[in-house]
């Protein structure tokens, strides 16, 4: 599984996600983005899972960007 870590996490999560593909949003080449364009480089990338602080991103999302929540 593919996960991206927003520019808000910090990366040492990423190394308690193992075995798990895991990047940084900087890493990734993201970083800057808002959450829009940010939603749409993690999907036309291939990423399954972002992972973010950011609690107002379910309410920005577009409909052609399907991400489910969790709180």
């Amino acid at each position: 599984m593919k996960l991206l870590l927003d520019e808000s996490v910090p990366k040492a999560l990423g190394f308690l996600l193992e075995p798990h593909h895991v990047r940084t949003a900087q890493a990734a080449g993201f970083a800057g983005l808002l959450n829009g364009e940010l939603l749409a480089a993690m999907k036309a990338s291939g990423y399954d899972v972002l992972i973010t602080f950011d609690q107002n991103l379910p309410y920005q999302q577009n409909a052609d960007l399907p991400v489910a929540s969790s709180s």
